[in-house]
């Protein structure tokens, strides 16, 4: 847009001199060569000539990271992000949560419910499910189940898992653990019902930061399984660094609200969801993008790819599934979730090296003018001399200076837009004022400086 609003002065200066000479009736008419020169030290090509610079610094930091990113735009996008949906469990703690405490119902032994969460973990291949198995065995419990066995695998939607084990009669016996508001609605449908101690057993272990499982064996709930995660040491500063760039966090896990509000609170994100469902990540980007914001998520599994084709900024795992790596514009190749904050982080520190180049070459301009507007129509307007406080030699030596300095100026500029600015986290408006101060202020004094010298070196060797 600035070349169309330069490009149509430039053309407009041509007849406008004309008249003037002709109205005045003394200078020369501006040369095509003086417009030309104009031209090209007003449009922006400090900013064409890096920009592109800038995005293949960012797309090489993104592989120094061992992320690939399907589009450049991607990168620019993540500098722009405002809220991103983190994944709890990998993210924000550890992911290794492991079995701590068996809380038995009332009238039932604490072995009893070990047992039983053992078997309904059985084919669970998951560290949690393994680790119920492994404190089980700690209590001596080895016992295995008798009768055809059949895996019930964990859902997002169903939200928990078990065996079916058929007898020799033909009974069917059905062992789950899982979220205890799913393992309420199975056995209900059973006819049974969560007894008030488990139910506030489960609520004391949410409280304490802990995930609970239930665990029952047909209609009845045999009582809780405590699952205790840690919270990465450092997290919460990030977050507060990520908050003083107004950017809000967002903890996305599948635990109840009191687990979720637990733990939200000792890392410090913004806001959670609890008990989530793709289908909620999917309603839960599409309100904020309403609302003008850019989400940026993580993603593995095939229920994630929704979500991550609807986010502007998705970071799918390389170690999952290939509609969740279709889906999203980054493929993660270390498979680390935490990664998404060094992406956003990246991408705010192309963004921060975009606005200083081009808060520089805007104010670069200024002393062009001042090289360049006297040395046309000085001849004609000779008020116009008081605009030359560079005192450059002649109206020649004025534009050949501002030619070659346009030229030089890139060359130097270009180790800053592949190194980039260091990043920062500070909010937008404390990085308009350092922008200001270094590059705009930069912008204004280099030139002048550098043109006068380049003049005086014109004038020296005789070349004007």
């Amino acid at each position: 847009a600035l070349t169309i609003v330069f490009l149509v002065v430039t053309v407009t200066l041509l007849p406008f001199s004309i008249f003037s000479v002709q109205a005045a009736g003394s200078g020369t008419v501006v040369s095509i060569t003086a417009l030309i020169a104009l031209l090209v030290c007003l449009i922006p090509t400090t900013i064409g000539g890096l920009l592109s610079a800038v995005g293949v610094a960012g797309m090489s930091r993104m592989m120094q990271a061992n992320v690939i990113a399907t589009s450049g735009r991607a990168v620019e996008a993540a500098g722009d992000v405002d809220v991103l949906l983190l994944d709890k469990t990998g993210t924000i703690t550890h992911g290794n949560r492991q079995a701590a405490a068996f809380l038995p119902a009332p009238g039932l032994t604490e072995a009893q419910l070990a047992l039983c969460a053992m078997q309904a973990s059985m084919a669970d291949g998951t560290p949690e499910g393994r680790s119920v198995v492994a404190l089980a065995q700690r209590l001596g419990l080895t016992e295995a189940l008798s009768g055809n066995t059949q895996e019930v695998a964990f859902t997002a939607q169903t939200r928990m898992s078990g065996m079916d084990v058929t007898h020799a009669d033909g009974s069917t016996r059905q062992l789950r653990k899982g979220a205890v508001e799913a393992i309420r609605k199975h056995v209900e449908s059973l006819g049974g019902s969560v007894p008030t101690e488990v139910v506030r057993a489960s609520d004391e272990v949410a409280r304490r930061g802990s995930t609970p499982l239930a665990v029952s064996d047909g209609k009845q709930v045999l009582g809780i399984v405590e699952l205790k995660d840690i919270v990465k040491a450092g997290i919460k500063e990030r977050f507060g660094e990520l908050r003083r760039m107004g950017i809000k966090t967002v903890m996305i896990t599948g635990d109840n609200r009191l687990t979720a509000s637990a733990i939200a609170a000792e890392a410090g994100v913004d806001d959670f969801l609890a008990e989530a469902t793709p289908e909620d990540k999917l309603k839960l980007i599409r309100q904020y993008q309403a609302e003008g914001r850019l989400v940026a998520m993580t993603g593995d599994g095939t229920n994630d790819a929704p979500a991550l084709a609807q986010a502007d900024v998705a970071v799918a795992m390389n170690s999952g599934t290939q509609a969740a790596k279709e889906a999203g514009n980054m493929v993660d190749l270390d498979s680390n979730p935490t990664k998404l904050l060094e992406v956003v982080e990246t991408g705010k520190a192309l963004l921060m090296t975009r606005g200083s180049l081009t808060t520089f070459s805007i104010a670069n301009d200024v002393a062009k003018y001042f090289a360049i507007i006297p040395a046309i129509f000085v001849s004609t307007y000779p008020q116009l001399g008081a605009l030359n406080v560079m005192q450059l030699g002649s109206p020649n030596s004025a534009i050949l200076s501002a030619v070659i300095f346009n030229a030089l100026i890139i060359m130097f500029l270009i180790p800053l837009a592949l190194k980039g600015v260091k990043y920062r986290p500070v909010g937008a408006a404390a990085l308009l004022r350092r922008n200001l101060a270094i590059y705009g202020l930069g912008g204004l004094v280099v030139p002048f400086v550098g043109i006068k010298l380049i003049d005086l070196l014109l004038v020296a060797l005789q070349l004007t």
